[in-house]
């Protein structure tokens, strides 16, 4: 049998049929008109002004940073159940990261904790939240902490485009959001993200310091240091095909998480991850908890099973306050995303899967509960 990986790239013959159209146009140097079509329909999928095309979304958070004047020695409040990316991305711009614990309702960052934070561990330069698993955060409180503090908020909506929250679309909250294109997102441009905005003079300077921050002159003029993030217009007509099939990418996610719920709802000491009220997640990936006292089994247990037959499945992200590299940073609370790594686990959930795999992956976890 093949192996049956956590989110694989779901590409197309017409994914194909769009990369060699921008080929045979001779759009081949890293800007074209795929770019800035690209752009306005990210834009438009965001429900925002203005949408900069970029090499990957930790390019995106760089200049997130960047163009809200987060500087070297300032402080930034991160969801700390998160990938390395978000954290990396303020070590970039020379300031800390300050990680904000999660809730058991959402997963995503604990609005209480970050009220405390603000109340009274400030100053902060920035506040960066991040969209977990396909599912926005609690922004009806956290946008108006933010801004009652003065504090620009930045939304990681990296795992999240095509979910909703109240009526609003992912990459719609916060000064600016992000968004990411690796392979194994809902879209995909091999490599990729992108920088949403309202703000047309944020847009405009996050693209010219993507291209090196090069002054309009005849020659090769550098006043300030920029960087080499944009998004080339090979990859940018990949990604405007697969923006146009972003519905049924989410629907299927989101139907391979009803089926795993279905399928596990009598097992002990087994929980998924919760859905917001008002909100709809993507599920890029279907996640769920094992408490070991109640199951008889644990998630390092289901997880090994599953490897040995050959089906891909991780912990849930291990927060950044636990990695070596932050060791020494601040962290308001822990203990909630401390207990999601050791009891969480991240299930085969990609667009491609078949029904036939995801039984595969159902029978698998069902054989270790069975010897429990």
């Amino acid at each position: 049998m093949t192996r049956i990986y956590l989110s694989p790239p779901d590409v197309s013959e017409g994914d194909k049929a769009a990369i060699v159209r921008a080929f045979d146009s001779g759009w081949i140097a890293p800007l074209g008109p795929d770019v800035d079509a690209f752009e306005a329909e990210l834009a438009t999928a965001t429900d925002r002004e203005h949408c900069a095309a970029l090499s990957s979304g930790t390019a995106a958070l760089h200049l997130a940073l960047e163009v809200l004047g987060v500087r070297p020695g300032s402080r930034v409040l991160v969801s700390s159940l998160t990938f390395a990316a978000t954290a990396n991305a303020v070590r970039y711009a020379g300031a800390e990261p300050v990680f904000v614990d999660s809730n058991e309702a959402t997963w995503n960052m604990n609005p209480d904790l970050l009220e405390e934070a603000l109340q009274s561990h400030g100053p902060f330069a920035a506040c960066v939240v991040v969209d977990i698993y396909g599912q926005l955060a609690d922004y009806d409180r956290i946008a108006p902490l933010c801004a009652d503090a003065g504090v620009p908020l930045i939304e990681d909506a990296a795992e999240a485009l095509g979910a909703t929250y109240r009526g609003r679309r992912a990459g719609a909250f916060g000064e600016i959001a992000i968004l990411s294109f690796n392979g194994n997102k809902i879209i995909t441009t091999s490599g990729g993200g992108a920088l949403v905005t309202d703000n047309e003079e944020w847009a405009k300077r996050s693209r010219w310091l993507a291209t090196q921050a090069r002054e309009p002159a005849p020659h090769y003029e550098h006043r300030e240091i920029g960087y080499n993030y944009r998004l080339s217009n090979l990859l940018a007509a990949l990604g405007r095909s697969q923006l146009a099939d972003l519905g049924r990418r989410v629907a299927m996610r989101r139907d391979h998480n009803q089926v795993y719920r279905e399928a596990f709802a009598g097992f002990p000491g087994v929980s998924f991850m919760p859905e917001l009220t008002g909100g709809q997640s993507t599920f890029w990936l279907t996640c769920l908890t094992i408490e070991p006292s109640e199951a008889g089994v644990d998630r390092e247990q289901v997880r090994l099973h599953l490897e040995s037959l050959d089906i891909e499945a991780r912990p849930v992200w291990k927060p950044m306050h636990l990695q070596p590299v932050f060791a020494e940073n601040q962290v308001l609370g822990g203990k909630v995303s401390e207990q999601l790594f050791t009891n969480g686990l991240c299930l085969p959930s990609g667009s491609t899967l078949s029904a036939e795999d995801r039984d595969r992956v159902i029978t698998a976890v069902s054989e270790v509960f069975a010897r429990a």
